[in-house]
């Protein structure tokens, strides 16, 4: 009997593509459902249900209804001090992600990956491995089409899934065969009342389920990941990846040859096979990068995939839109959209690997930044900076004695001419917000789009 036989009657809070994929997926596996959205729905997830019979309502929670149902899904983005959450979880009734929900109707196995920085390009290294390698394998979490419809409609034998700690506050039994810690640094912390410890803990629910016979794959260097695990004791085996050489001869982990700050040479040893393969050329520059390329070659590793496919893979891996992409080189001046980076770690591992003089666009939507631990950054690499929001005004004050020119812009059009006037040929201009986008655009892909469609008028 599977679990989920208890729960006939499921109701979903949410109405985007995972609250859509659950639907579809429930009402395959035969339970009732009826899916509700306190705004309006895209006109394609509209469409969707109809299509599948599958009642729903929008614009509104008829509480009566959902506390009529045996479990409730809701979408990541809604927090559980929504009205509708709390009214269900007063009732007595299970609340649930769509990964939780999804994974008591798979028996493949899964490899999950979170962090607050890196976790969709080490998602899409280790989608990119498995396909190299032949295998057939899903992508989906937090990219892509919903876990939950690929599960109803187009299954496949093994998945990788960008997991969010949105996503993994309503998961008790979601189970990874390989779970991937990418690292924890200060990020939606307006979601778990500025505890940085709460946060921490969302993101080590990951492992909360594994067992000795899973693996749990974290960042040696990141502090944090320490405090946590020791705050969140796991039972999977611990592998790290990490840019130091490995403190034992033959440590199981993925490390670099030698402890040399020019060092490029890493190897992987896993417990699998006790073999040890080289890693001499990553496509992906920086050392945020390095530590990406080296989770997902470790962990497609743990999954027998061949070393040439890993390396292969990992030599001619092509950045991701809006994570550190070239753009364009204009009369000698480099632009490159890292409109991804949305908290001031990822801006970090920007500036760090910048090689000429910068002009630096930042700001958007501030999410209790602390810009002081970019201020050694700015002063090594940074020419100028263009702010680019509805209220800059704390960037300006981070930023006033820093000696560099500070120009505010509320628009992109006007934070691209302003950086191509402070450029000159050879200097780089870097768009890397270190906020959120939603002051003047819809979302981090439409703020990066712009910046390229402007960029390509210049």
């Amino acid at each position: 009997m599977n679990l989920l036989d208890n729960y006939p009657s499921v109701a979903i809070l949410g109405g985007g593509e995972s609250g859509v994929g659950a639907a579809i997926l429930a009402k395959d596996r035969g339970h009732r459902v009826f899916l509700s959205d306190g705004g309006a729905l895209k006109a394609q997830y509209a469409a969707q249900l109809d299509q599948e019979c599958i009642a729903y309502e929008q614009g509104e929670h008829s509480l009566d209804r959902l506390l009529t149902a045996d479990l409730l899904i809701k979408s990541p983005g809604i927090p559980n001090t929504a009205p509708a959450v709390a009214a269900c979880l007063e009732r007595g009734i299970p609340v649930w992600s769509e990964l939780e929900f999804a994974f008591h109707y798979t028996s493949s196995p899964i490899v999950a990956i979170t962090g607050s920085n890196g976790k969709t390009t080490t998602t899409t290294l280790m989608h990119r491995i498995a396909q190299h390698a032949g295998l057939e394998v899903g992508l989906g979490g937090n990219i892509g089409q919903s876990f939950a419809l690929q599960l109803a409609r187009n299954p496949k034998p093994l998945y990788v899934l960008e997991v969010s700690s949105f996503q993994l506050d309503n998961c008790y039994s979601f189970r990874p065969h390989i779970a991937i810690l990418c690292n924890i640094t200060p990020d939606h912390l307006d979601r778990y009342d500025y505890q940085m410890e709460r946060y921490a803990a969302s993101k080590m629910r990951i492992a909360q389920a594994q067992t000795a016979d899973d693996y749990f794959l974290y960042c040696l260097e990141d502090p944090e990941t320490a405090l946590a695990l020791k705050a969140n004791p796991v039972r999977s085996q611990l592998l790290p990846f990490s840019l130091r050489t490995a403190s034992e001869p033959n440590a199981y982990g993925a490390f670099a040859a030698l402890d040399t700050p020019e060092n490029h040479t890493y190897l992987i040893h896993d417990p699998k096979t006790h073999e040890t393969m080289t890693l001499e050329e990553l496509a992906l520059q920086g050392k945020h990068n390095a530590y990406n390329s080296l989770a997902a070659g470790l962990a497609a590793r743990l999954l027998l995939i061949r070393k040439e496919a890993v390396r292969e893979s990992l030599a001619h891996f092509e950045s991701l839109e809006h994570r550190l992409e070239s753009v364009a080189s204009v009369h000698g001046i480099s632009f490159i959209n890292d409109s991804k980076a949305t908290n001031v770690n990822s801006t970090y591992y920007a500036l760090e690997s910048m090689q000429n003089p910068t002009v630096w666009i930042v700001g958007g939507v501030d999410k209790g930044n602390d810009y002081t631990e970019l201020m050694s950054l700015v002063a090594s690499k940074v020419k100028a900076i263009v702010c680019l929001g509805t209220d800059n005004s704390k960037i300006v004050a981070a930023f006033a004695n820093s000696h560099l020119p500070v120009v505010e812009t509320r628009s992109m059009a006007d934070a691209v001419k302003a950086s191509y006037s402070l450029a000159r040929k050879g200097d780089t201009v870097l768009l890397s917000p270190c906020c959120a986008s939603f002051d003047l655009f819809q979302n981090y892909e439409d703020r990066g789009r712009q910046f390229k469609e402007n960029v390509r008028s210049l």
